[in-house]
């Protein structure tokens, strides 16, 4: 039997303000709960009739309905070191307005679409006249948007690209703190869009657990399995975005050489390395539950070898199997996570 999806993640915890006064989060065993509100389901059940709810309450609720929420994959982080962050004039103008009733559009319309490339993210509306790239510095400097014509949206990914190492990715906003359109015009955002912008602002750690739930569900023995064929597109994409950089880091190769697929069937996948004048091509096949078993809790690639599955887990400590390199069978590891390194104990 294989270990629960969330056994090598810890416990972590933030504070949110709730009322007059800051609330806790805490996420263990694969469910958020708000500490501070020991009668939760009460709570809910009483919104539910048309009272009131609680900040701490909306987001234990807005967890639950995301967590098998493709678009979190979209747009969620690819690597420990792809840190999106929302700004906290957006995540404010976005919690008040969204909690006010306004009609909400642009993220949450079905047209439109968000794409990640190097911890910057393009928003793109084909119905629009244009898209834009959103970008903040690392430096903590203001964020930019470079608007581009719909024609050259490839130039605008290219641009991207060259800010890869220099941008971190999150939403932007312009004049007097105001978000603005990712197209032009002033931001929009239905009520989906603007509860998935507040999970994802509860920082990294919850951002690589949702991930993981999300992951999880639309793996072969997850929730949404029988629709995950017509879902496959999205989900090779986020396989794809996440695996490419790993195994690019195990074997010193271009991530552009990784070429990725899901694995369906029995066994964990398959990997196969061919070598043209210096130039190495990966072929990699995993299974979606890859994403959530190995890479959200960050110990893909651990002593040189990459991680395909895991065997048994109990936080901090995990039992998997690991290849050396592409052609070779999986061998038995003991790991274990020291101060947030994973490393080997024993073979």
């Amino acid at each position: 039997m294989s270990p629960a999806w969330w056994a090598a993640f810890g416990p972590v915890g933030t504070s949110v303000q709730c009322g007059d006064g800051k609330h806790q989060l805490r996420w263990a065993d694969g469910t958020l709960q708000a500490v501070d509100h020991p009668d939760a389901e009460g709570e809910l059940v009483l919104g539910a009739l048309g009272g009131d709810t609680s900040p701490c309450l909306d987001l234990v609720a807005a967890w639950g309905k995301h967590c098998d929420d493709l678009s979190v994959l979209a747009i969620g982080p690819r690597s420990a070191s792809d840190q999106l962050r929302i700004p906290a004039a957006v995540l404010e103008e976005i919690t008040a307005a969204s909690g006010g009733g306004q009609a909400y559009h642009g993220l949450g319309n079905p047209a439109a679409h968000a794409v990640s490339v190097g911890g910057t993210i393009a928003f793109h509306s084909p119905v629009a006249r244009s898209s834009t790239v959103i970008y903040a510095s690392r430096s903590g400097g203001s964020p930019r948007r470079i608007p581009t014509p719909m024609a050259a949206r490839a130039v605008a990914l290219r641009r991207a690209r060259m800010l890869r190492g220099r941008a971190s990715r999150g939403l932007a906003f312009g004049r007097h703190g105001r978000p603005f359109l990712p197209w032009g015009g002033g931001f929009e955002v239905d009520e989906g869009r603007a509860e998935l912008i507040r999970l994802l602002a509860l920082g990294s750690p919850f951002q690589f657990r949702l991930s993981a739930a999300v992951a999880r569900a639309w793996s072969a023995d997850g929730a949404n399995a029988g629709r995950a064929e017509r879902a496959r597109p999205a989900l090779t994409a986020a396989l794809a975005g996440r695996l490419a950089p790993v195994a690019a880091e195990w074997l010193a190769i271009d991530p552009d050489e990784v070429a990725v697929s899901v694995h369906s069937g029995a066994g964990w996948g398959e990997f196969a390395l061919t070598r043209t004048g210096g130039t190495g091509r990966l072929q990699a096949r995993l299974p979606v539950g890859w994403l959530a078993s190995v890479w959200a809790p960050g110990f893909a690639v651990v002593d040189r070898h990459l991680v395909v599955s895991v065997l048994d887990a109990g936080w901090p400590t995990a039992r998997v199997l690991a290849v050396h390199s592409p052609g070779r069978d999986p061998v038995e590891q003991f790991i274990r996570n020291d101060h947030g390194h994973w490393s080997v104990t024993s073979r």
